[in-house]
């Protein structure tokens, strides 16, 4: 069994097949997926697909790269959380890529995110790219740790990688592992220790090989795993139980 620990199922390239998503998935073995949030305006149709199907979980929380849309408060974002099929914050974090003046709301947009889930005792979703070293200095400074969660889509250095293991944090790995110039990204997939290692699609992006340059899908985890089995030189089986059992007891808010 699999789960997809990160994808956005109400995205319109998924949302529109819901049906043959959902069935792919099935065929593959991808029992559980959490559909992530980037808008507080578009909550209610992350939450609906998590409604729709028992194997499907939720997350609430703003983008770091979605500037035009509702600022979260703590208030907002624990009120959210509330709901049982909501078993994460966010995602959230820093993204100085599209964002090249590393602004100040950004931070005090994933200041808030990690004192929500503080509050509500919910993991978080963090989103980090080229702006590893403000990320970390605010999840130690807002004690993140204590919320617990993962960094989504890892793309870091190994240095990042213990950094934020050091904090409690798991490694999740994309479609991105596999690529063929990914040498430094797969070096650290086989270092993350076994009980710390997620799996995602990020879907409809990142499409792992042998499906790159499609819409990525929840059922292409599989590839992830296939590659993570590799690289790790373990049975394919291993990684499967050990980053399902990781997920839920991440979310622990989720039930198989």
């Amino acid at each position: 069994m699999y789960v997809d620990s990160h994808c956005h199922l109400d995205f319109p390239d998924l949302i529109a097949r819901e049906d043959e998503v959902l069935a792919a998935m099935a065929a593959n073995d991808v029992r559980h997926a959490l559909c992530v949030s980037v808008k507080l305006e578009d909550f209610p149709r992350v939450l609906g697909v998590a409604e729709r199907h028992p194997g499907l979980w939720a997350s609430v929380g703003v983008h770091p790269d979605n500037a035009d849309c509702e600022e979260p408060d703590v208030a907002r974002l624990t009120a959210l959380a509330a709901h049982p099929r909501v078993v994460a914050i966010g995602e959230t974090g820093l993204d100085y890529y599209w964002h090249k003046d590393a602004p100040e709301w950004q931070r005090a947009r994933f200041r808030t995110h990690i004192r929500a889930a503080r509050a509500c005792g919910k993991p978080l979703i963090v989103h980090t790219r080229n702006a590893a070293a403000d990320t970390l200095r605010l999840m130690n400074e807002e004690d993140a740790g204590a919320a617990g969660g993962v960094m989504h889509c890892f793309t870091e250095t190994r240095e990042v990688a213990e950094a934020a293991l050091d904090l409690g944090f798991y490694i999740s790995f994309s479609g991105i592992v596999t690529f063929r110039n990914a040498a430094a990204l797969k070096e650290v997939a086989t270092l993350v220790p076994l009980d710390r290692l997620l799996i995602e699609t990020d879907s409809p992006y990142l499409a792992p090989v042998p499906h790159r340059g499609h819409t990525n899908e929840p059922a292409w985890v599989v590839h992830v795993a296939e590659e993570i089995a590799r690289l790790r030189g373990e049975p394919l089986s291993r990684i499967a139980e050990a980053t399902t059992d990781n997920f839920f007891r991440l979310f622990s808010h989720a039930h198989p």
